[in-house]
């Protein structure tokens, strides 16, 4: 039934030079998915030999970091003295917690060789009790994490539980967060486990209960409603979601906070350059200058 998908959410197109970025959260109609505020579809783009992603050090608060790729490299490295090489299949879940400093750039090798770039990051909203956890990072490389096969779906389960398993991956909350890949003439049906579902098709084709979802765009599900995923031709797809946040959250520039006051006080800091350093880098991003307007709380 098309009823089953409640809106389609389109992407707003950015180009960051070396890549194009689709960011489909927050958009107007929803703000956030389950704790899932933030969704940026990295790619994918050839990167040739010599030319790389440098995403000098910069600083979050009251939120967790995802990164997932399906093609390509990226170094990461932070405040806390983490630097770990994410491939594909791999998870890095960075929480931010009271503020943490990170960059990510390609590695050397890949830097030197030239790649192709294509992933997923996402941000996720802490619930107020963990708002101003210690900062920590952890890295889930692509054998660790449950993968499973239900009607010519492969299912790599990134964070929370789903169709059965649970993945390794610190959550602070119910949370759902699937990647898909199917192959021609394959559907699997997404249960009622959480109560905010999105999917989002990166390539190839995708019904949800007969009704079509566009190439780069994110169905948002009828919550209570279990949903059957088909794709004639094959397709790439990720499922996220999970219990809503628990209230709502300001976002500013890299800062997630219930609290507009908590955001200034990081901006501040971070203009100072009191919230930490990334070692071995001198490079920082600055604060941006002021909008006229701040955003609006996300729900």
């Amino acid at each position: 039934m098309a009823s089953t998908i409640s809106v389609l959410l389109k992407p707003h197109q950015h180009d960051i030079g070396n890549l194009v970025v689709r960011r489909v959260l927050p958009a107007l109609a929803v703000r956030t998915i389950g704790p899932f505020i933030f969704f940026d579809h990295i790619g994918p783009a050839t990167l040739v030999p010599g030319v790389g992603l440098d995403v000098r050090p910069h600083p979050h608060i009251g939120l967790a970091t995802v990164t997932y790729l399906f093609e390509g490299a990226i170094m990461h490295r932070d405040s806390l003295g983490s630097v770990q090489k994410i491939l594909p299949g791999d998870v890095n879940w960075m929480t931010a917690g009271r503020g943490i400093v990170h960059s990510e750039r390609t590695p050397d090798e890949e830097r030197a060789a030239g790649q192709t770039m294509h992933g997923i990051q996402t941000w996720v909203g802490l619930p107020l009790a963990d708002e101003e956890v210690e900062p920590s990072f952890e890295h889930h490389p692509a054998a660790a994490l449950p993968s499973l096969e239900r009607g010519g779906v492969s299912l790599r389960v990134i964070a929370g539980s789903a169709f059965g398993v649970t993945a390794p991956t610190t959550t602070f909350s119910p949370t759902l967060y699937v990647a898909a890949e199917f192959s021609p003439d394959s559907s699997v049906t997404l249960d009622t486990e959480h109560e905010e579902r999105g999917v989002y098709l990166l390539q190839g084709d995708l019904s949800i209960d007969g009704a079509a979802v566009p190439e780069g765009q994110m169905a948002v599900l009828e919550p209570g409603v279990p949903a059957n995923l088909h794709s004639a031709e094959g397709a790439i797809a990720m499922v996220l979601g999970g219990a809503p946040l628990d209230g709502p959250r300001f976002m500013e520039w890299n800062f997630v906070s219930s609290s507009k006051e908590r955001i200034d006080t990081a901006k501040l800091a971070w203009s100072e350059q009191r919230m930490g350093h990334v070692p071995g880098e001198t490079e920082w991003i600055p604060l941006p200058p002021p909008r006229q307007a701040s955003n609006p709380p996300a729900a």
